[in-house]
């Protein structure tokens, strides 16, 4: 988690009472107090979002919409992938990539079908992008900051059944559909995506209508609050990157297994190669290979490995190192994400991990470690 020092100001999220009255542990997190649990635990959370529904508070992201015609092809110059082609009331997952081929953030971005695209980024990461695209897209199309939009995430296998109940033009939607629609009273912007592997959605809405739209959540009975601490381990199990720990400015997409996440189109042999930060490099890696990759981690002891633990060799060689690790509540045993050179990436593997000095045996597995059940109809 983002440390926040003592002279920085904690920002509140339009859902702080809230969560404050529902009893949550609240911690500092990219500047803002958040959640990392309720009263009933993170394991239980975790299980609740994997079974029926659980309820995030992702305000602390940032929101901007970029308007334009030529907001498309502007966006195309800072990532590697396909923006002009996005569909209406489509989603894709992008990465603003630096000169030397680093990722500066991972992000989400949303076709709105009305000449805009609707951008995520992360929270720690926030002022930067915005700077970013400010001083990169403004000449070609309005950079517009939503500040005055919360962010709430239901997930899990439940969701669908609950957005339906709430607004049902949901229920056509499929993983990476993007929409409009009306709760309570107000428009929100809706994805059919998220961040735990499971099914649900990311609902952008007016900062002064987020309680009453998570109270009215959370009265459905298939939802509960979810924190932080939940959030972090249903990512890992399901193999998904955080930045600032998977990703980061000295790694790029080749290195971290996020080949499927540049478009074809902009690949070298595609209809608009390169033209984005760090192009040669990252065109370079795809025809000529990395030295280190990251992969999945199986500890084969019930020892949790953690972020900054040496991968070494049976010849105790060092030769990588984690980058995210904890238990994983579903499979009731630990798991754990890093790079290790590529010659050893392959599933399979066997590594140890250096815990406390220790050599705890680890094995390379594919990930996600916990099967993605998205809604592709």
């Amino acid at each position: 988690m983002s440390a926040t020092t003592s002279d920085t100001p904690i920002l509140h999220t339009p859902l702080y009472d809230l969560h404050v009255s529902l009893g949550a542990r609240m911690v500092p997190f990219a500047g803002y107090a958040m959640p990392v649990q309720y009263p009933t635990g993170i394991i239980k959370e975790h299980t609740h979002t994997r079974t029926q529904a659980g309820l995030f508070d992702v305000s602390h992201m940032g929101q901007v919409r970029l308007v334009g015609a030529d907001a498309a092809a502007a966006l195309e110059t800072l990532v590697p992938v396909d923006i002009i082609d996005l569909p209406a009331g489509m989603q894709r997952y992008a990465l603003f990539t630096n000169e030397t081929g680093g990722v500066m953030d991972d992000l989400m971005v949303a076709n709105m079908g009305d000449g805009s695209l609707f951008v995520v980024v992360n929270a720690a990461c926030k002022a930067q992008d915005i700077a970013h695209m400010r001083q990169h897209l403004a000449a070609r199309c309005k950079v517009e900051v939503l500040d005055e939009r919360a962010l709430l995430a239901l997930q899990g296998p439940a969701a669908g059944a609950v957005m339906a109940r709430l607004a049902p033009a949901t229920a056509d939607m499929i993983f990476m559909n993007f929409t409009t629609a009306t709760l309570v009273g107000v428009e929100c912007y809706i994805s059919r995506s998220g961040y735990t592997g499971e099914d649900g959605f990311e609902i952008s809405v007016p900062a002064d209508q987020a309680e009453a739209l998570a109270r009215e959540l959370l009265a459905q009975p298939e939802v509960l609050p979810i924190g932080l601490g939940a959030r972090d381990s249903l990512r890992l199990e399901a193999g998904l990157c955080l930045y600032g720990h998977d990703l980061d400015v000295h790694t790029s997409p080749v290195e971290s297994s996020l080949l499927w996440a540049l478009s074809k189109p902009r690949r070298a042999d595609g209809a608009r190669p390169g033209g984005y930060p760090g192009a040669d490099v990252i065109l370079g890696q795809i025809a000529n290979g990395v030295a280190k990759k990251r992969v999945g981690l199986r500890p084969n002891s019930r020892v949790p490995v953690r972020e900054g633990a040496e991968l070494v060799d049976e010849g105790g060689r060092v030769v990588g190192v984690v980058t995210s690790g904890g238990f994983g509540p579903t499979l009731e045993a630990p798991v754990a994400m890093g790079y290790v050179e590529t010659a050893l990436a392959q599933p399979g593997t066997a590594l140890a991990a250096l815990v406390r000095g220790k050599p705890v045996p680890v094995e390379v597995v594919r990930t996600p470690f916990v099967a993605q059940r998205y809604y592709r109809g």
